[in-house]
């Protein structure tokens, strides 16, 4: 039973915060938006204290439930290890191995060491909420978009507007790169040795597995019940029971309850734990000289062909980065006649990030790079950084999009308070940049012709139109920023005309103010 209602949250909560990173109506974050910000990391960074008192003692009370049930990360080798389980003679795969001490909490420190020093980059390779979050976004969401865009087609052809489609871009070659490698790398482990990424290189499994030593509920063998066969040692996925000695790791242990089920003779359960008296060990039960026969093995660890379930994960990953890649590639059509040029990045001295982050250096302190913002934005505004110091924190850009006055979606949905949360009054007087313009690529200074777009709509009027020769009566008008005015919104540089580079762009404020 236990195993079941386990089974059961675990689901609920993967799918909850599977959706947040699909979702594109805003409407999961309504209901299921805190299941993000009761992850452990982000609510750490967010200093969010009653979330983490509340994970903590969780872990107190009842061991590493947290990395079994509320972790997407942790579900997510749950099923890849649970499919792999389902190949005939693969049930009982898994053997007892000592604790890796020397990696777990070398590994924990240069965690704590980078996290300290604000390296941003190496924090959210290693934390295992963003991580999933990179491949939820990057990897699940395009196959979901798609589905929703063959929906909108057909109820298109048929008459209905229920759905409306949606672009699938990549939004960083690099970020897409790493989240192809560890879904790869994690879902190996998972396949071959369950919980091997969470018992080795996860720096919350190693904290909160240091605090579930003292855990009161925990997995305990009746050594009187007990007869040493070890087939909880075979099902166990942590690799933390040691049934012919009767003990358990319990700083590996993640509570996941398939060694109660798998025991034949009750002799282990999740119990409130007890120190054994000195004369239980006095008489142990005789030790068989070989395990109780079965007509399954253990899977090896190496040499193992590649069967059919594993090719066809493995493709469907390929298939999903290749077609991406493909959709990504595809041009713009005006009036099915003429080929639009796309826009390109102009190199901004300074990056932008959005409001409501108060500056690079906060952004860069507390952003764990799940991607939760850029899955939810709108505008196609926000994608990952590609440079190696902030590598894969979200910076604005636009030339998909402009940073709405009316839109505070990323503000609202951050769990790690990278980006505080801001009002609609509030985000047109943050100032994040400010527009620069570039004479060379004006559209009435090379074409001769009126323009006006950037004037026209610039949300806060930092933008007008002088004559570009006063003493000429007539001459073509050029804009003036008003940089004590604008705010860095990107309206201006997203609906230039100019191409590939707009003759004005935004320069981004190493710290935002109020206007």
């Amino acid at each position: 039973m236990l195993r079941k209602i386990r089974g059961v949250l675990a689901v609920l909560f993967f799918l909850g915060v599977t959706g947040l990173f699909l979702d594109f109506t805003g409407t999961c974050h309504a209901w299921l938006g805190w299941m993000a910000k009761v992850q452990f990391l982000p609510a750490l960074l967010a200093l969010n204290v009653g979330i983490v008192v509340l994970l903590v003692v969780l872990t107190l009370l009842v061991g590493r439930v947290y990395c079994s049930v509320i972790c997407p990360m942790g579900v997510m080798q749950d099923i890849i290890s649970w499919i792999s389980g389902r190949r005939k003679k693969h049930r009982y795969r898994f053997s007892y191995s000592p604790e890796r001490k020397a990696l777990r909490y070398g590994v924990l420190a240069l965690f704590l060491v980078a996290l300290a020093a604000g390296v941003g980059s190496f924090v959210a390779l290693l934390a295992p909420y963003s991580s999933y979050g990179r491949i939820a976004s990057n990897l699940f969401a395009p196959v979901w978009q798609w589905g929703n865009n063959l929906l909108a087609r057909y109820s298109e052809q048929v008459g209905s507007y229920d759905f409306a489609a949606t672009e699938v871009w990549i939004r960083s070659l690099p970020t897409f790169v790493i989240a192809v490698l560890t879904l790869v790398g994690v879902g190996v482990l998972a396949w071959r040795g369950g919980r091997t990424y969470c018992n080795t290189l996860c720096p919350v499994g190693t904290v909160l597995g240091f605090l579930s030593r003292f855990s009161l509920f925990r997995m305990t063998i009746d050594k009187a019940k007990c007869n040493r066969c070890g087939l909880c040692s075979r099902q166990c996925k942590a690799a933390c029971i040691d049934g012919r000695e009767h003990r358990i790791d319990y700083s590996r242990c993640v509570a996941c309850m398939d060694c109660i089920d798998t025991c034949r003779h009750g002799a282990i359960g999740f119990r409130l734990h007890r120190r054994q008296p000195a004369a239980a060990t006095e008489n142990p039960a005789p030790v068989p000289e070989k395990p109780a026969p079965t007509t399954e093995k253990p899977a090896s660890a190496a040499g193992q062909p590649v069967d059919a379930s594993r090719r066809t994960f493995l493709t469907a990953t390929v298939l999903t980065a290749a077609t991406a890649a493909v959709q990504a590639q595809k041009k713009k059509v005006d009036g099915g006649l003429a080929v639009i040029e796309d826009k390109k990045i102009p190199e901004r001295t300074t990056p932008i990030v959005p409001p409501g982050a108060q500056g690079l250096r906060h952004m860069a302190r507390h952003c764990t790079a799940c991607q939760l913002c850029v899955s939810v934005c709108p505008n196609g505004v926000l994608r990952p950084s590609t440079r190696l110091e902030t590598l894969m924190q979200p910076e604005s850009s636009y030339e998909r999009g402009y940073c709405r006055p009316e839109c505070t979606r990323c503000s609202e949905v951050c769990p790690a308070g990278a980006i505080r949360k801001i009002s609609v009054a509030d985000k047109s007087s943050i100032q994040i940049g400010h527009a620069v313009w570039v004479k060379e690529n004006c559209v009435p200074l090379t074409d001769g012709v009126k323009c006006g777009n950037c004037a026209r709509h610039c949300p806060v009027g930092a933008i007008q139109m002088v004559p570009s020769d006063p003493g000429v009566e007539g001459s073509v008008q050029i804009p003036v920023v008003n940089t004590e005015r604008c705010i860095g919104c990107g309206a201006c540089e997203n609906l230039c005309p100019a191409r590939p580079f707009s003759a004005i762009y935004v320069e981004g404020h190493e710290r935002h103010s109020m206007l």
